[in-house]
């Protein structure tokens, strides 16, 4: 047992070792590769917001509502997911407007600042845009569900509220887990690039 604690540790400190002997270089090409799929990434969440704007506009325009709820609860919708679009536009900003490999630590101050407005997001915003959502969902539902039997009305109010629960609890929380720890692998790998520099310098 001593003999295989022995060899874990000589493979931690040889591991380590290998870890701070990567250069400044290797570790932005490794980083590059982060930042490009957090953009990508970024950019999909805008695309799909705005084709989400699309559709929600679609149902609008080529079906005849006759109440007022209903025609309040699409532009709510739409008003929500658009305002919503316009703030991750303005998150993919602060990382796309720096080209990380030019000025290291220029971009640094970038991630940070999206880190924080990340934060902001998933927590304050996200909670506006969840019950503007829902309300202009449950006015919407005003017209189009009395025309449905009831067992559908109860399955179709059931689904939308049990998705709604599942994005706010679970969804959420497993996104903001996996872009806190993306994002601050990220900020110490520019941390140590800068720390290289500065080294070298």
């Amino acid at each position: 047992m001593q003999e295989f604690d022995h060899i874990e540790a000589i493979w931690a400190k040889a591991k380590h070792t290998v870890d701070v002997k990567i250069s400044a270089d290797e570790m932005l090409k490794q980083a590059k590769k982060d930042v490009n799929a957090m953009r990508t990434k970024s950019l999909l969440n805008i695309v799909g917001m705005a084709l989400s704007i699309f559709a929600v506009a679609a149902i609008w325009l080529f079906l005849d509502f006759n109440s007022i709820f209903t025609h309040l609860g699409i532009s709510i919708i739409v008003f929500s997911i658009a305002v919503y679009t316009v703030i991750l536009y303005n998150n993919h900003r602060v990382i796309s407007r720096t080209d990380f490999t030019e000025n290291p630590n220029i971009f640094l101050q970038n991630l940070k600042l999206y880190q924080l407005q990340r934060h902001q997001l998933y927590n304050k915003l996200y909670w506006f845009y969840a019950i503007a959502l829902s309300a202009g969902m449950s006015l919407y539902f005003v017209e189009i569900l009395t025309n449905l039997t009831p067992w559908i009305q109860v399955l179709i109010l059931g689904l939308s509220f049990g998705w709604v629960v599942l994005c706010s609890t679970i969804i959420r929380k497993a996104v903001i887990k996996r872009d806190k720890e993306r994002i601050a692998l990220l900020i110490e790998k520019f941390e140590r690039i800068s720390n290289q520099f500065k080294e070298t310098e």
